[in-house]
């Protein structure tokens, strides 16, 4: 079997077998053709049993040399490791060329954090564009739920429960989490429900909550320009992620007192180590904390100690 061969077959089972999303079955697809592309050029090797560990180890030396990062790196190879698995549950293969290769070491990178005061100052310029109320709907949802680009725009109008202030999503793996909104955030959604997505719709019917000008779903590019238009109208100097909304929900969260599991289960997280990095606590919080509540920190500690009757 061709390598070629293999890694369609093995793409159209995750697919239809696992259930990856279209954005996972895409950096599948890249890193696949990333290394055959290698293994063809370098070595003329096209087929999936002259596939050695020779091989992988020359490939994970190629990738450091044209400066690939590690993330990348591991994930490159946490997607060849699914297809030789797969190769030999399926007996296409005797050997896995993975097992005994290490993945590379990755920087423990903490995300950047929004404050409060930035998140409020993109809410604010929301009203400042064509579609005010799809906008701070938006914003509300990645925000005030904490949920993934990709969660946002797939979000349907039967899986929104505004009467319980709470949304249905669907996650990675399609595993589904009830996800619950603030007054804020509902008030943002009926607003943008009751008038201007009807306007967007034109004609027919959609079932995706959030519209594009067209009548059509957003996507994920549509997204991402429209949280750095709302950073530039805001004034930021850096224009953040949706993801990065994301991480300022859970942030905020744990720093008022959310409990880490509480925070994991909102989020979707199957590791509560992913949620550790996600909700990681700025510095100058800690350093607040530690002196409201650290009892050297208060005053009059130990005054009138050693002092005589």
């Amino acid at each position: 079997m061709t390598l070629e061969d293999a890694t369609a077959r093995h793409l159209a089972f995750l697919r239809a077998e696992k259930g990856a999303s279209p954005h996972t079955i895409s950096a599948y697809a890249t890193d696949f053709s990333r290394f055959l592309a290698f293994a063809s050029e370098t070595y003329a090797i096209e087929d999936l049993e002259r596939v050695s560990r020779e091989l992988m180890i020359s490939f994970q030396q190629a990738e450091a040399t044209r400066g690939v990062g590690a993330r990348t790196q591991a994930r490159r190879l946490s997607s060849l490791r699914g297809l030789f698995r797969h190769a030999l549950e399926e007996k296409w293969l005797d050997q896995n060329p993975l097992a005994d290769i290490r993945q590379p070491r990755q920087p423990r990178k903490l995300p950047r954090i929004l404050s409060t005061e930035d998140v409020e100052a993109m809410l604010e310029a929301c009203a400042r564009t064509p579609t005010p109320f799809r906008d701070l709907a938006i914003l509300e949802v990645l925000y005030g739920g904490g949920l993934r680009v990709s969660e946002a725009i797939s979000l349907t109008l039967d899986r929104l429960h505004l009467p319980q202030k709470a949304l249905r999503v669907v996650g990675k793996g399609d595993r589904e989490r009830m996800v619950p909104l603030g007054q804020p955030a509902c008030q943002a959604m009926e607003r943008y429900l009751e008038g201007e997505r009807s306007k967007l719709l034109r004609k027919g019917r959609r079932d995706e909550v959030f519209l594009s000008p067209r009548g059509s779903g957003l996507t994920r590019q549509a997204v991402f320009a429209l949280i750095r238009r709302l950073a530039a109208r805001a004034g930021l100097d850096e224009a953040p992620s949706p993801h990065d909304l994301r991480h300022a929900f859970a942030t905020h969260l744990v720093e008022h007192g959310a409990d880490l599991r509480a925070v994991q289960t909102l989020l979707g997280h199957a590791n509560i180590s992913t949620t550790e990095v996600y909700t990681h606590v700025s510095r100058s919080h800690l350093s607040r904390m530690h002196e409201a509540h650290h009892p050297r920190e208060r005053e009059n500690f130990g005054a009138g100690r050693g002092k005589k009757e």
